[in-house]
């Protein structure tokens, strides 16, 4: 089993136990990851038809996200079905597809350096904290179906197992947030749009 939360933050002190601490919380995280999205629509180049297909990749990974978030009771019971018969994180999955779309669209070398290195930073500390919270939680049942399972980019297709979940617009867009992250997605995409074309 990888190593918990506790027990990485409680490693280091001074200024590296500061950023274990930052880099653990997911708050941070998804803070920092719509902050880049702002970022690459502020500093986007000028263009045209490398912005429609980066909007329709950061569109695809949106609606990725709201249809794993629809099917996800965090901390309750294990979602291995949907979404999650693709990889063990699909909602990192769509946030790399969205900010690959942003990248795509706004052409800036210096923001995909910046988007890069977030993820190198943050997502594999994330993926090994939330993997072992989950074998701690689920047992038996998680290491079953992560066996094989890919963390982040789909490894395997069975579509029975897809389609055959319940999932919840309620539980999506509101107890999870989806639309308020879509409406800000929309609202830096509109600012993107008139950046590359101003």
């Amino acid at each position: 089993m990888g190593r918990d939360r506790t027990t990485v933050i409680g490693s280091r002190t001074g200024l590296m136990g500061l950023f274990d601490r930052i880099r653990y919380k997911e708050l941070y995280r998804q803070a920092f990851g719509l902050l880049l999205i702002a970022v690459c629509a502020a500093f986007a180049e000028a263009g045209h038809e490398r912005v429609i297909w980066g909007f329709a990749l950061a569109a695809f990974g949106q609606l990725f996200r709201i249809f794993a978030a629809g099917t996800i009771f965090k901390n309750k019971r294990l979602a291995s079905t949907g979404a999650y018969a693709l990889v063990r994180h699909p909602l990192y999955f769509g946030n790399l597809l969205i900010l690959a779309g942003f990248c795509i669209a706004s052409a800036n070398l210096w923001v995909i350096a910046v988007v890069v290195a977030f993820f190198v930073i943050w997502y594999p500390a994330a993926i090994r904290y939330e993997d072992a919270k989950l074998e701690r939680l689920f047992g038996e049942d998680w290491r079953a179906w992560s066996q094989g399972t890919w963390a982040i980019v789909p490894n395997r297709f069975n579509l029975s197992k897809i389609t055959d979940t319940q999932w919840s617009a309620h539980q999506s867009m509101i107890r999870n947030g989806e639309l308020w992250i879509t409406i800000y997605l929309v609202a830096c995409a509109v600012w993107l749009w008139f950046r590359a074309h101003g």
